[in-house]
């Protein structure tokens, strides 16, 4: 059973895959980076991660390797503890690998070191984006040469012409200064036409005889919660109701959030906007009521 090939699946889909007793991997989402030589542009991507304490079985894995292998859930969660007990032997003597994943190593103090893999983006959102760098560009500098001045061969103009020239500019201004008169008085007298409309307009009244009446739209804002403490998945729908009302007793908000693809009726202790919130309570919830509660990325279009 390639299960390396699963566990890439459902990284795709989801932000947490728990492989049952040995760690989940969680990703997170980043934007669009440019190298350190400002030359390489890497994608949005998702990056991975790994938590040794999240290791409860949550169904997950279990149930996606049971609806594609067509075997029972007890038969995958049976394959999957036969797999990490492979892996936890194996990676005491030496590095263990999951395809398309990363590769796990013990340090010298026995520690597991998860090294995720660079070569696959889980964010489907940038499918076919990939990583490029942009070409050097070369400036080119040319030597500037500097102008020769040109020497002036041309004659001297008469006296009499220099005057009539004077004459000439002379005119032309007054010309000018009387042509500026002229438009300044325009745009006096527009701007004293513009001031008493804008006073009739001000001063106008309207009144409207048969108003339109107001109506009222009620829009609900809330959206709903994408995170969901789950107490368990049911077959029969009256187990469901009565599995709610035994957490509504112990003072949980439980509801029913539905029914998912394989048919059964999720429970769930209290659904939240965040993720951090979401770990938190699920927590505190293993601690104080069932270590079998596990969390549900549920994404609304």
């Amino acid at each position: 059973m390639a299960i390396a090939n699963y566990i890439k699946d459902l990284l795709y889909r989801y932000d947490c895959v728990i492989v049952p007793h040995f760690g989940g991997f969680v990703t997170n989402k980043t934007s669009a980076q440019i190298g350190e030589d400002s030359l390489t542009f890497y994608p949005p991507t998702k990056q991975i991660g790994f938590n040794v304490n999240l290791n409860h079985n949550d169904g997950l894995l279990a149930n996606y390797i049971a609806s594609s292998e067509n075997i029972s859930f007890d038969q995958a969660t049976s394959k999957i503890e036969d797999i990490v007990a492979v892996w936890n032997t194996t990676i005491k003597t030496a590095p263990l690998q999951i395809n398309n994943v990363g590769i796990f190593s013990l340090n010298e103090k026995k520690q597991l070191v998860f090294n995720p893999t660079n070569k696959v983006n889980y964010l489907r959102s940038s499918f076919g984006l990939t990583t490029f760098e942009s070409s050097v560009i070369e400036r080119v500098h040319k030597k500037v040469i500097p102008l020769v001045p040109v020497k002036n061969t041309q004659r001297k103009i008469p006296v009499i012409l220099k005057y009539a020239a004077s004459v000439a500019v002379m005119l032309s201004l007054s010309f000018v200064g009387w042509t500026g008169y002229e438009n300044k008085q325009e745009q006096l007298n527009f701007a004293q036409d513009q001031k008493q409309l804008e006073e009739k307009i001000q001063s106008a009244t309207f009144v409207i005889e048969n108003p339109l009446a107001t109506i009222e739209l009620n829009v609900n804002k809330e959206l709903p919660k994408p995170f969901h403490v789950i107490a368990g998945a049911f077959q029969f729908v009256e187990n469901a109701h009565k599995k709610v009302n035994q957490l509504k007793a112990k003072g949980f908000n439980a509801v029913i959030l539905g029914t998912n693809k394989w048919g059964l009726t999720q429970v769930a202790y209290t659904s939240f906007y965040k993720k951090s919130d979401a770990f938190q309570s699920l927590a505190d919830i293993r601690k104080i009521d069932s270590k079998d509660a596990w969390l549900l990325v549920k994404k609304f279009e």
